[in-house]
């Protein structure tokens, strides 16, 4: 694939404010438990292999849409979170490899789908830039209800988001990895600051 793609309305606008809705009332969401580079974002992690989308759309009925357009046939481990930024948002430079708190060996993912879910109508800051190799091959403006791929070892961030509002994406890291490194994934799991217990550490997870 190119670095990036675009699908322009992707989704009915029925269901994207369905799955507004749902995301922003989860009891899962919460302040993010992504690492250091999401400054002042929420949300909330799936982990599943493929043989775990059944239990994934089960507990969660309105990513069913989402994730029957926007998976690849040729991958079989994904990272799906929510992310919300406001005023004052950012996420700092980085390569996605969210999987590696579970098999330190898996390389980037194969890409990233990311869809804008929702994106104030005036908004300042909140693009998307993607690096290769330290160059700069772009640099997305989020448009709501815009699926866009990009491909999973670029360097990517978010801009500070100066304006009022929420941008509100969904994205999903899709790996195609080895049958070793597949077994070191759980068929499910969810990843979430607000199922937190006491004694138990901050970014905790939920197996099922």
């Amino acid at each position: 694939m190119s670095y990036y793609n675009q699908q322009q309305n992707a989704f009915s606008l029925k269901y994207l404010s369905k799955l507004e809705r749902q995301i922003l009332t989860s009891p899962y969401f919460a302040v993010n438990n992504l690492n250091r580079d999401f400054v002042g974002t929420k949300g909330f992690s799936v982990v599943f292999q493929r043989s775990g989308l059944g239990e994934v759309e089960q507990r969660f009925p309105f990513f069913k849409t989402y994730l029957s357009v926007a998976l690849q046939s040729t991958c079989n481990a994904f990272y799906l979170n929510p992310l919300l930024l406001t005023t004052g948002s950012r996420v700092d430079p980085h390569i996605d490899r969210s999987l590696r708190s579970y098999c330190k060996t898996i390389e980037p993912p194969a890409l990233v789908s990311v869809l804008y879910v929702q994106v104030p109508p005036v908004l300042q800051g909140g693009e998307l830039v993607l690096r290769h190799n330290k160059r700069q091959v772009g640099q997305i403006r989020p448009q709501l209800n815009t699926l866009l791929y990009f491909q999973g070892d670029l360097t990517h961030s978010v801009n500070e988001v100066t304006t009022p509002g929420t941008r509100l994406s969904l994205v999903c890291e899709q790996y195609s990895l080895s049958e070793s490194e597949l077994q070191e994934i759980p068929e499910f799991t969810l990843e979430s600051r607000a199922i937190q217990s006491k004694g138990k550490r901050k970014r905790v997870k939920e197996s099922v």
